[in-house]
């Protein structure tokens, strides 16, 4: 029991103060690749924890069911449990109505990840093959595909083949190495495999939308996934040339990469402002240093607490379950 609760409240803590942190830490994309590194290991140690708290629980009630009665009793009452209370049939029905409601409600959450992620693939196989069938090839652009659409748009869809999908109104708005820097970034995207990192994460925001760190680390990963692809695509054709391509998608006019201008800006989305301020302001390398160094000690610290507790909280287990 107190394994259980130690690991569970390690999850609690870390799900609901780990974000402000984060946010702060990643709010300006310096060092998009750690960022997003932080935040997948904050979520992957609260799911890790919350399922081997779970465990430990199990293995109580199934190896000492009484001793499990009496340490639930004393933890809620005090020294007021008496064995005649946690001993009555009365409260052992009720104990054991909780747990199989925990039970149950710990698989019913894990079939609703679950069928969340699989319908999520469904609808990408399906637009894919959707796109395939309408759309036509790109010449010299790889697996890319143009639909007929006013509207600018770019975007990526994993699967065997991958495939890349513009509108013709993208085509029409951006200059050849603008074109070859919307490309490399959506390369980026299926080479870092962003789309399972977003689509984890989208799942777990969906099945559980009040725990914090769930709630705004789908958004956050989806946003440092975006950062993460503009530097490839910065690297590949030079940060002017993507600078002009994003005001382009996002107003619908063509902009050639020596001018960037100013109310542009206003006519662009959220996200679209912040990667292009990210890209016209790039931090100098001290800065780059301390948020790399700081996003990295977070990461350790929450992987390195996460696996020392579990591993902690195990043998506990073991020996009060011997003393049983």
């Amino acid at each position: 029991m107190r394994a259980a609760l130690l690991v569970f409240g390690y999850a609690l803590v870390v799900a609901w103060l780990a974000p402000p942190l984060l946010t702060r830490l990643t709010a300006r994309g310096i060092s998009a690749r750690l960022g997003l590194a932080a935040w997948l290991t904050a979520m992957a140690s609260v799911v890790a924890c919350a399922i081997a708290a779970l465990q430990f629980l199990i293995r109580a009630a199934i190896t000492g069911w009484p001793n499990l009665a009496e340490a639930v009793c004393r933890s809620v009452t005090g020294s007021a449990c008496a064995p005649t209370v946690y001993k009555s049939a009365a409260f052992e029905a009720g104990l054991g109505a909780t747990a199989l409601l925990a039970t149950l409600t710990a698989a019913v959450l894990a079939w609703r990840y679950g069928r969340s992620v699989q319908r999520a693939r469904r609808r990408t196989h399906e637009h894919a093959e959707l796109a395939r069938m309408t759309g036509r090839s790109l010449p010299g652009a790889g697996p890319a595909m143009v639909l007929d659409a006013e509207q600018p748009v770019a975007y990526c869809v994993p699967g065997r083949p991958a495939a890349i999908v513009l509108s013709s109104g993208a085509l029409a708005v951006l200059d050849p190495a603008q074109l070859t820097a919307v490309l490399a970034h959506e390369r980026a995207h299926l080479a870092g495999r962003h789309h399972v990192l977003t689509g984890l994460t989208r799942a777990l925001s969906a099945c559980f939308p009040a725990v914090p760190l769930f709630a705004r680390g789908a958004g956050e990963v989806a946003r440092l996934a975006e950062m993460r692809a503009d530097d490839a695509a910065a690297r590949r054709s030079g940060r002017p040339t993507l600078i002009a391509a994003l005001l382009a998608m996002g107003t619908g006019t063509a902009v050639p990469a020596a001018v960037v201008p100013a109310t542009a800006l206003a006519a662009t989305g959220c996200a679209v402002v912040s990667r292009v301020q990210r890209l016209l302001d790039p931090p100098d390398r001290a800065l780059l240093v301390r948020y790399g160094a700081a996003l990295a000690a977070v990461t350790l610290l929450l992987a390195a607490a996460s696996v020392m507790l579990t591993g902690y909280a195990g043998p506990l287990a073991s020996h009060a379950l011997a003393l049983i």
